[in-house]
């Protein structure tokens, strides 16, 4: 179910759409994909928000793209997807454009999107696998209060990455 108001003093959130296309497929040209496996192409693009799109119908929860509350121009995206059962959901998060880049807007979705995974969601962990040389995102997973899990095996499909720990349920 998704929340009729995730929102906060500068951000609104809401479900991917099909006008985040052109938004998300620039993001994915781009080389501020790299700590991820792109570039990618625009087939990529198109596959990565349909899948992004489809996992709230299979989970029920997903990741968000959050908006510039003045403008309601796209920003990036946060939020969790779940691609096995068999741990805990995974918080993803990137700003796509880099004119919007040190401006709080990660920091600000991540504590917005925290509290929502903890009072909506009912979870009391998520985790994320950051790509061992971006300092931006570990600095955010920082800040968000992940704890990092020295001793985690990184997935194949990310393996030079390291894994955060976040426990919402104090």
């Amino acid at each position: 179910m998704l929340p009729s108001a995730l929102k906060t003093k500068r951000l609104l959130f809401r479900r991917p759409i099909r006008s985040d296309l052109p938004w998300f497929t620039k993001y994915c040209l781009s080389g501020r994909t790299e700590y991820v496996g792109g570039p990618f192409s625009e087939v990529q693009a198109f596959e990565k928000l349909a899948a992004m799109i489809g996992h709230w119908e299979l989970r029920g929860f997903g990741r968000f793209v959050f908006l510039d509350r003045a403008t309601e121009r796209p920003l990036g995206h946060f939020g969790a997807l779940q691609l096995s059962v068999s741990e805990p959901p995974e918080i993803t998060w990137t700003i796509w454009d880099e004119k919007d880049e040190g401006k709080g807007f990660a920091t600000e979705a991540g504590v917005a999107f925290k509290s929502y995974a903890k009072q909506q969601l009912g979870l009391s962990t998520l985790i994320a696998h950051v790509h061992c040389d971006n300092s931006a995102s570990r600095g955010l997973a920082e800040r968000l209060d992940g704890q990092l899990d020295a001793g985690a095996v990184p997935p194949s499909w990310l393996p030079s990455s390291v894994l955060y720990r976040f426990q919402l349920m104090a």
